[in-house]
């Protein structure tokens, strides 16, 4: 089932063209992992998908993008954001308790009652892979965990308000190799409840986790295909140069 569908979307920034022409449906419950070189429009797009983009001046685009049939575009921001989380390369905790960090967008959604606030948080540590973790300090300042953990805590704080899309943005980057693994098998998992689109430079890791894999260059969308077929019979040949490692 498809979950969104983007149709001739364009992007600019002032007079340069960030994204052009670009098609492509994303499934529902599945990782679609997007691979390109530096400058190559796969952030944009991502930030696309909640409307991020529109902070940024000299911001405008054309085409669409539907999630479950209704334009993006007519949504009320703050609901479109609650629908389509999003991690970034960055941790990015809050100066609160592993506890409030992950209750925080519950709280401010209304939900006030302790028992409850308290099996989100479990549920959403549980379902990033850090409940075991933590489970014996939750009332320690975030600020005390590793940045691996501190990772996979911006992803339980991202799934405690109910997403049903989550948008990573490089969210290995900074990490070694037992945390990057840790928040990959983490998104394995959440593929059976959310649709996932992973914006990575590690061409290994869209090997490993995603089913779909997109590549760009440029601006465009350069083909997508299965992860196997991309991975190992590519339609384009720029497809196989970037992923042999001759340019990017």
């Amino acid at each position: 089932m498809v979950k969104i569908q983007v149709q001739n979307l364009n992007i600019w920034f002032g007079s340069m063209q960030v994204l052009k022409n670009v098609n492509l449906e994303i499934e529902s419950n599945e990782i679609l992992t997007i691979i390109g070189p530096a400058n190559s429009g796969k952030t944009t797009f991502l930030r696309m998908l909640n409307r991020l983009n529109e902070l940024e001046t000299n911001f405008r685009m054309n085409g669409s993008i539907q999630m479950d049939g209704t334009d993006i575009t007519a949504l009320d921001t703050e609901l479109l954001r609650r629908k389509v989380g999003m991690v970034f390369a960055l941790p990015t905790p809050l100066p609160l308790s592993i506890f409030d960090n992950v209750a925080y967008g519950a709280r401010t959604h209304g939900i006030k009652n302790k028992k409850r606030l308290y099996e989100i948080v479990e549920k959403a540590l549980k379902e990033a892979y850090l409940w075991e973790e933590v489970k014996d300090r939750l009332d320690i300042s975030a600020f005390k965990l590793s940045g691996g953990q501190q990772q996979r805590l911006c992803i339980a704080r991202t799934l405690a308000v109910k997403p049903e899309v989550i948008l990573f943005d490089e969210p290995c980057s900074g990490l070694d190799p037992i945390s990057t693994a840790k928040v990959e098998e983490a998104m394995l998992k959440l593929k059976q409840n959310y649709t996932l689109v992973l914006v990575t430079n590690n061409v290994k890791q869209a090997a490993r986790v995603g089913d779909r894999t997109a590549f760009f260059l440029s601006g465009e969308l350069i083909e997508m295909d299965k992860t196997e077929k991309i991975f190992t019979a590519p339609s384009d040949k720029r497809t196989d140069y970037y992923i042999r490692g001759k340019f990017g």
